[in-house]
């Protein structure tokens, strides 16, 4: 565990030293307050209940995104600049590499995410929610966040290139998504299949609305072990060709 320490702080290190995460943690926090302002606190009077929940449903879409970007360069930019050789000949296991390298880009989101923490403390200015709701909603959003961390890592560990990597993550994403989609067109027990694997519009709706649910959470942590089990097997095969 000290070696995925090591990495983790190495590569947390390089995000907060790059162009690139500030560039990304700016986007995220403008996009949020562009969509904060002009649909969740603007339009007719709503409940300060469904402020927040507006604010959570589309903050979980720059989270998706955002973290698309973020996991794109774990394993691909090593691979890239003829780095990846040296760690993975180095006295380290793969799969302390892949969590180190996890571990760095979601504690990256996480504090891209507190920084949105001052929208939703706008509501408190005219209207009254709840901590439990705030909490739920944030945990949400980490899962999400975690759960799409954990597939860009994967994809990274396949792709040659980071381009590569973003565009194998975004499709296995929007692949997880679009079987909720499928889920309404199709009869069981198909439609079960789908409702379960849906990344977000089964299991983070409840989470939006305030509500922690053990199959939610359950879900999120599972996608992220199946992910992360999946980016470690694709690098010992590569350690082995």
């Amino acid at each position: 565990m000290n070696a995925t320490f090591l990495i983790m702080r190495r590569e947390l290190s390089a995000y907060l030293r790059s162009m690139t995460g500030y560039i990304i943690a700016a986007a995220v926090l403008l996009i949020d307050g562009l969509l904060f302002n002009a649909f969740a606190l603007g339009g007719p009077d709503k409940m300060s209940a469904e402020v927040l929940s507006l604010f959570f449903y589309f903050s979980s879409g720059t989270t998706i995104i955002a973290s698309v970007f973020i996991s794109m360069r774990l394993l691909a930019e090593e691979r890239q600049t003829g780095t990846l050789v040296l760690l993975t000949s180095s006295p380290v296991h793969d799969w302390e590499i892949v969590l180190g390298k996890f571990l760095s880009a979601f504690v990256f989101l996480g504090l891209i995410t507190l920084g949105t923490v001052y929208m939703p403390a706008l509501i408190f200015v005219n209207g009254k929610i709840s901590a439990g709701h705030l909490v739920a909603g944030y945990l949400g959003l980490l899962l999400l966040g975690g759960a799409t961390i954990a597939i860009g890592t994967f994809g990274s560990a396949l792709a040659r290139t980071q381009v590569l990597a973003a565009i194998f993550t975004g499709c296995i994403v929007v692949a997880l998504i679009v079987c909720w989609l499928l889920a309404r067109v199709t009869e069981r027990p198909f439609t079960d299949v789908f409702v379960a694997m849906a990344l977000h519009g089964k299991h983070f709706p409840p989470f939006q609305a305030g509500a922690v649910h053990i199959r939610d959470i359950g879900y999120y942590l599972m996608v992220v072990y199946l992910a992360l089990f999946s980016a470690t097997r694709v690098m010992e095969a590569r350690r082995w060709r």
